[in-house]
């Protein structure tokens, strides 16, 4: 009986601990009820690491012009500076939303942090919930002069934990430390040499603004260099197969175009039965062209208009 005790205590400070500065569980399963699949312990969708990896490799126009079909219009925001132009930030987000302190309102969070074994300053702890693959996404309104989220020490623990980079609506110091840390990226508003000061985390994995676009936690952020954009999990396989597809099909069409076989107002009209049955030939042909199942493709040109 002691040791079941033991383990219910445990469990219920664990809890307490995953949920400081969060909505409830249920909160975020209801506002991400269209995700049907694995979720993270406090409710966060976990898009599988299999389409993770497959969302590096896509177009974010075409990812966007796929989102606006669908409806989802403010997912999209540019205007960024970089650690590192070359690096894309890809993966499942974690949210941060920062406001601007004041002593009451902070005195009550850091007790409450501490009391919930929470160590350090508050813009810390977002850190503590990481895990490979995620994306730290704040928003900390823009704030640039005492609105560095992070220098060099947070940006080494956000990489060693996630193997990934960050996305702030905010500033960050110390670029040349972090321009050391190979494979790590930052999207900020400016960097800054001061040091962060008057802001508090006032919500953890919860819905923030980001620009012009709305994200929730659990989203897959797909970086270049002109911006983010924030997909939907539920939406995350349909648009990767259907970018997927749109590179494929103009990887065919570049290879037509250069070999002379169809013109280019041929390749950019509709295509004729016979251009279709020459596009699934080339794709035999180049099966390492293709990223998506065989399968997956046959599916998704069965629903595909010409």
């Amino acid at each position: 009986m002691k040791r079941i005790i033991t383990f219910l205590l445990f469990s219920i400070l664990c809890d307490a601990n995953t949920f400081t500065q969060t909505m409830s569980k249920e909160e975020l399963i209801f506002l991400t009820s269209e995700w049907k699949g694995e979720r993270f312990r406090d409710g966060r969708p976990k898009v599988p690491d299999s389409l993770v990896e497959r969302a590096k490799h896509i177009g974010i126009e075409e990812a966007w012009t796929v989102l606006k079909n669908e409806g989802y219009k403010n997912q999209f925001e540019g205007n960024w500076k970089m650690v590192n132009d070359t690096v894309k930030v890809v993966g499942r987000v974690v949210t941060a939303q920062f406001m601007p302190s004041r002593p009451d309102v902070e005195m009550k969070i850091k007790e409450r942090g501490k009391n919930d074994s929470r160590k350090g300053n508050t813009n810390s702890w977002p850190i503590d919930v990481l895990t490979k693959g995620d994306v730290y996404v704040a928003d900390c309104f823009g704030k640039i002069a005492q609105g560095t989220l992070i220098g060099d020490n947070l940006g080494n623990s956000i990489f060693a934990k996630t193997g990934n980079g960050v996305i702030f609506d905010a500033a960050a110091r110390d670029l040349q430390g972090l321009a050391d840390i190979k494979g790590f990226n930052a999207f900020v508003r400016d960097f800054d040499p001061s040091y962060l000061e008057d802001v508090v985390l006032m919500g953890l994995n919860t819905p923030i603004r980001i620009g012009h676009a709305i994200v929730l936690p659990g989203d897959l952020v797909i970086s270049e260099r002109e911006g983010v954009l924030f997909i939907p999990p539920h939406l995350a396989e349909k648009v990767i197969t259907t970018c997927e597809f749109i590179a494929l099909r103009d990887r065919f069409g570049h290879a037509m175009l250069k070999s002379g076989r169809y013109s280019p107002g041929e390749i950019d009209s509709q295509w004729t039965d016979k251009i279709k049955e020459d596009f699934l030939k080339w794709i035999d042909q180049n099966p390492n062209e293709m990223k998506m199942t065989r399968a997956q493709l046959d599916e998704f040109m069965k629903k595909r208009t010409w």
